[in-house]
Order: C-alpha cells, then structure tokens, then sequence
C-alpha cells in the first residue's frame, strides 16, 4: 500500500492565492520605490561636519551666508538658521543650476524643507546638514523651517528665486 503523499503546505487554493497577491503586491510595491529612488535623483541628506555652535555665525563659511558660485552652473548655499529666521532669505540662481546647501543652527533644532525639491533637512546645533538640488524650472521656491522651534517658528520661511533664460 502507498501513503497518500502530502499537498503541498496544508493550504487552501484560495488562501495559496490571496498569499501570491500580496507577494506580488509586495514587491511592486518594492519596485515602484527602487524606480522612484533611482529615477528621480533621490539622495539622502548628509551631516558635513561638526561645528561650534556658539562661533559658527562668525568665523568660516558661515560667517557670511550666501550663494557662491564654485563653477558655471555649480553652487554652494551657506544658510544660517536661528530663531526665528534665516540667513539670507533669499537666494538667486539661474535656470538649470545645481546648488549644494550646508546649512547649520546657532540654537535650537530647526528643518529646511524647499517645496518642489528632494531638499529636506534636519538642522541640529553643531552639526552642518548638507543636501544637493538643481533647479530646471524657472520660478520661485519657497523654503520654511520644518521643525517646531518656538513661538516665531511660523516666519521663518525664505526662497529661492530661478532666474529663466534673459
């Protein structure tokens, strides 16, 4: 006599079923991310460097913030966060610029969120975050603070103006 042979895991077609649907849902799922990551330039925010929090604001870079142009089409944007504002707020580039942004805080933790762009930071005291956008599209830019650092956090806001073809 033969032993009936087991089927499989014991399981019901339909219950096999539903598990292939969420395996396959799974991992499109894991591939729509891997696509957005790869395709859209997505990149993770960096800390630079260590700094003193309490001398930052005047000697180095930082010294005095702003836009410098290292290269045609290629900058660096030096931000000062502190409460409730920052320095500068404003900055201007031109059309299909890259700007890399090293931004630090004098204070307390505070975030620079660009709209329209992968630029998202934390900004913690004695630390330099840094993140690289470029800007395609001519317009405006706006960027706030992110985190929650008083009672002036709501006007700590700033821009970046793109300058299109003259």
């Amino acid at each position: 006599m033969s032993e009936p042979k087991p089927e499989g895991l014991g399981l019901d077609r339909a219950e096999r079923n539903w598990m292939l649907v969420g395996l396959v849902v799974l991992l499109l799922f894991a591939g729509a991310v891997a696509i957005g990551a790869l395709g859209t330039g997505f990149e993770l925010p960096g800390m630079q460097m260590r700094v003193d929090p309490r001398t930052v604001a005047s000697e180095g870079e930082f010294a005095n913030p702003g836009l410098r142009e290292i290269a045609p089409g290629v900058y660096e944007a030096y931000l000062v966060s502190r409460q409730f504002a920052f320095e500068p707020r404003e900055i201007s580039v031109p059309m299909g610029s890259t700007v890399t942004f090293y931004v630090t805080s004098v204070d307390v933790q505070h975030g620079l969120k660009i709209q329209d762009t992968n630029v998202n930071l934390q900004v913690v005291p004695g630390y330099v975050s840094t993140l690289t956008a470029t800007f395609d599209e001519p317009g405006v830019y706006p960027f706030i603070c992110s985190e929650f650092c008083g009672l002036g956090h709501a006007g700590m806001f700033g821009q970046v103006l793109v300058e299109g073809p003259g």
